[in-house]
């Protein structure tokens, strides 16, 4: 089990709180993960990603119901040794405060908790998806218009094919379940938002409140339960167990039938008990693996797929100017910097040599260059491709 070390005596710290709360969550996340990366190889695991809500909600159905009936505690918290006690409040005689009392869940909060932990959940991710997909219409609906649809809407609720003659009473009661859905659909587009909304905003008070300490319930449901949740001492634990191995005992007991039946149900019994005791680390320790595999051979396949990205080359060495050569072998630069070095004249269509940056005339530049094939003041090789008109702003 995993502790958290802080907070108040019993009294939880609100990060194991959201850790307990989250993990959920996360392990969904987790083995939806999982399961569509082996439906790539078997096509048959599609068809529980199609039901994955009711995949899911009747996998922590089991697990949440074990946990509560053994533990005293949901799958997560029971990781994370915490425990929930019934809460009861009784006025002290005399000074007139109020006396908290802790004892065991009852029957009624174990079950109303498997409904808060289970099955509220599961509604709230049906009706998510439902809005969703309403939503998804009405976008296609404001960008194509109403005349193109994808599917007729009797056809999906039906799942046949169109059939060309019908009856009036099969008519009639199609359209009216159509028309039913379409409504209920309706509803619960224009309802979902504001239930998800209330629904976040409680769930914040609550936990905002308890961060502040000035709650004992982490969360709306646990307080209409009358259900607090505590840290589990080492006598609980040791409790627990014992309660653990009686209940075993008392259900062998109960069996009935032959010997080699008897003996069937036991190795049933047995290994069902064994799944259930290392289900929590078991699950938790088999997505860490597979996650792990999955991140390692993918780095390694982009390492071996991905091209070989080189560094870029470094620039081009700048061309060098001989002053030596511009002073003995090369034009003399006049000492007017707005006339051409070669008709001593003011420039007309200046064009620069590009190896050189020398500005000179269009038409004597480009003559000298396509005689010498260099740079009349640096002598440094260069073509007429080498050669760019300047553009001065009037």
């Amino acid at each position: 089990m995993l502790f958290q070390v802080g907070g108040d005596g019993t009294r939880p710290t609100f990060f194991e709180m959201a850790a307990a709360q989250q993990l959920p969550a996360s392990l969904r996340a987790a083995l939806t993960y999982s399961l569509g990366v082996f439906a790539l190889r078997r096509s048959f695991l599609h068809k529980i990603l199609d039901y994955e809500d009711e995949f899911y909600a009747a996998l922590m159905l089991i697990l949440e119901g074990h946990s509560l009936r053994t533990t005293d505690a949901s799958f997560a918290e029971s990781l994370y040794g915490l425990r929930r006690k019934s809460v009861r409040l009784r006025l002290r005689k005399g000074s007139g405060e109020e006396e908290v009392q802790h004892s065991g869940l009852e029957k009624r909060q174990r079950i109303l908790s498997v409904v808060f932990l289970v099955v509220l959940p599961y509604f709230k991710s049906k009706l998510h998806a439902i809005y969703n997909k309403e939503r998804e219409a009405r976008l296609r609906e404001s960008l194509w218009g109403m005349e193109d649809q994808g599917f007729d809407e009797a056809d999906f609720f039906t799942g046949e094919e169109p059939v060309v003659s019908r009856g009036d009473s099969g008519n009639q009661e199609l359209s009216v379940r159509v028309q039913l859905a379409t409504k209920i659909k309706k509803f619960i587009a224009v309802c979902y938002p504001w239930i998800h909304a209330s629904s976040e905003g409680l769930s914040f008070s609550y936990q905002l409140l308890y961060l502040l300490d000035a709650t004992r319930f982490y969360s709306l449901g646990l307080q209409a339960l009358g259900i607090q949740v505590c840290r589990a001492t080492g006598q609980e634990l040791m409790d627990t167990s014992s309660r653990i191995s009686k209940i075993r005992n008392h259900e062998r007991e109960r069996l009935r039938g032959p010997p080699w039946l008897k003996t069937v149900q036991g190795a049933l019994l047995t290994c069902s008990y064994a799944v259930l005791d290392y289900a929590q680390t078991g699950l938790i320790a088999a997505v860490f693996i597979f996650k792990m595999m999955e991140w390692w051979y993918q780095s390694a396949e982009e390492r071996l797929t991905a091209p070989t990205v080189y560094p870029p080359p470094p620039p081009p060495p700048a061309p060098k100017v001989f002053i030596s050569i511009v002073a003995k072998e090369g034009i003399p630069l006049p000492p007017d910097s707005s006339l051409c070095a070669l008709c001593l004249q003011k420039r007309a269509n200046p064009s620069v040599v590009t190896v050189s940056g020398f500005v000179f005339c269009y038409a004597c530049v480009f003559k000298y260059v396509t005689k010498y094939k260099r740079c009349p003041v640096t002598l440094i090789p260069a073509s007429v491709d080498q050669i760019r008109r300047l553009f001065h702003d009037t």
